[in-house]
């Protein structure tokens, strides 16, 4: 299956970059890998967030159709990792969309935010709205990247905060309960839902098994800051020397994406970032641009500088290309594969082997913290519904692990057309795989 020209269109007409200030913080990134192997396991985290967390309502808005809610409470990450949130995010806020009238239950679904949506009218304009008038659903709309550790930090919170409002909205006497999203905010939800404990609906839109592929294959990877990316992973050693070493996933499409990098990439290696490896363009001064030199020609041969056993490096060969560079890691763990690219032939290729390092590590940190295969499998996948693009450009499929695949007995439904053209015109559909859902979960659990 092809991309969506729209969603290609649509990307070139945006100036946005992402990640404009890098990797983030080497601290944070490893306090966030740790913790991750907290909420990665829902034994271990469905006690971290009490029943009776406090939820505060701070004004309600009366309108024809609905009451709106508008809340806050403090992320729970606050508590667990204290200051790897920015300010403005430690107060989470919230609109909670009701109807002035019940039907037969009183569901609601909690909509989490995407890429770019950052305020509650688009949501509630075209979701809850909606809702309310076809099937008197409520909804509640939760919102949500200036460093590659900021997706992370995302992630962590919003599991944490969506199990606040889950308790609360238990405590309220609302059920059933169900999450949902689009895009990136599909992609939120599922990672949430993995650390409740109870059987629940899902929904999530226009998303995946991962967010590596987004920003390493899809037209996204066009709007990674990736000269500062690059800057930053050959001028602090501790990306290589610490990081990686805490990377833990290891499923089968670790790493066999890479493999299909050159032929199914929006653009090769070169066309990426057209950077050149030297200090005037990177901006790094002489002494930097010296050791960015002693490291690639330690890297270049033996164990090197860094003391890295020989017996994981490859054989250089004048000639490899990537493809075959990616076949002979395709099944290593992510640190491997990494200390592997670091031994391809320098000299005039030092700018691709560099895009090919980031690239490694972009993957290996991206998979580490948002790869569906490294959270608990949820405890009904029957009760989950993705509806997903055929020729979506923003969140390729290829390469990486099916969602069937991790939960067995999840439903699959695939639109025509790509990801900006879903989003625009089939929001009912959207919300028609929220009713079947919430549906089917009614019929398999009345008494719960």
């Amino acid at each position: 299956m092809g991309v969506s020209r729209l969603d290609v269109l649509y990307r070139k007409l945006l100036l946005t970059k992402l990640f404009i200030q890098g990797w983030g913080r080497p601290e944070d990134l490893k306090r966030i890998f740790e913790f991750r192997k907290t909420i990665g396991d829902r034994e271990k985290c469905k006690h971290l967030v009490p029943r009776d967390y406090p939820v505060f309502i701070d004004k309600v808005e009366d309108h024809s159709d609905c009451k709106i809610h508008n809340g806050h409470f403090i992320s729970p990450l606050e508590h667990f990792v204290p200051g790897i949130l920015p300010t403005e995010s430690v107060k989470a806020r919230f609109q909670f969309i009701i109807p002035k009238k019940w039907r037969k239950h009183r569901p609601v679904c909690i909509h989490l935010a995407g890429t770019g949506d950052h305020f509650f009218w688009r949501r509630r304009t075209l979701m809850a709205r909606p809702m309310i008038k076809e099937t008197g659903m409520a909804s509640l709309l939760r919102s949500s990247l200036k460093n590659v550790s900021d997706l992370f930090v995302m992630g962590g919170a919003l599991i944490l905060e969506s199990a606040a409002l889950l308790h609360w909205l238990e405590r309220e006497g609302y059920w059933p309960l169900g999450m949902t999203g689009i895009s990136m905010g599909g992609h939120m939800a599922s990672l949430a839902v993995t650390n409740w404990p109870k059987p629940i609906p899902l929904i999530p839109c226009l998303s995946w098994t991962t967010a590596s592929s987004v920003f390493t294959t899809g037209v996204l990877s066009k709007a990674v800051n990736w000269r500062e990316l690059e800057k930053q992973y050959a001028t602090h050693t501790v990306y290589e020397e610490e990081i990686i070493h805490l990377l833990e996933y290891c499923g089968t499409d670790s790493f066999r994406m890479g493999q299909d990098f050159v032929r199914d990439s929006p653009g090769s290696f070169d066309k990426l970032s057209d950077l050149a490896l030297s200090s005037s363009l990177l901006g790094m001064s002489s002494e930097q641009d010296e050791r960015v030199g002693l490291r690639r020609e330690a890297a270049g041969g033996g164990v090197g500088a860094s003391g890295r056993d020989s017996s994981l490096l490859l054989e250089q060969r004048e000639g490899d290309d990537l493809d075959r560079m990616l076949s002979a890691v395709s099944s290593s763990r992510p640190h491997m594969d990494m200390l592997h690219a670091k031994n391809i032939s320098r000299g005039t290729g030092q700018r691709q082997s560099l895009q090919r390092e980031s690239l490694c590590f972009m993957k290996g940190v991206m998979d580490e913290c948002t790869h569906i295969a490294n959270f608990s499998v949820p405890v009904d996948p029957r009760l989950i519904i993705i509806v997903q693009a055929k020729e979506d450009a923003y969140v390729p499929r290829t390469g990486v692990r099916s969602l069937q695949e991790i939960w067995p007995g999840c439903e699959v439904r695939y639109l025509d057309g790509g990801h900006i053209s879903a989003y625009l015109f089939k929001q009912a559909i959207f919300r028609q795989a929220i009713y079947d859902a919430f549906d089917r979960f009614l019929q398999k659990y009345p008494m719960l």
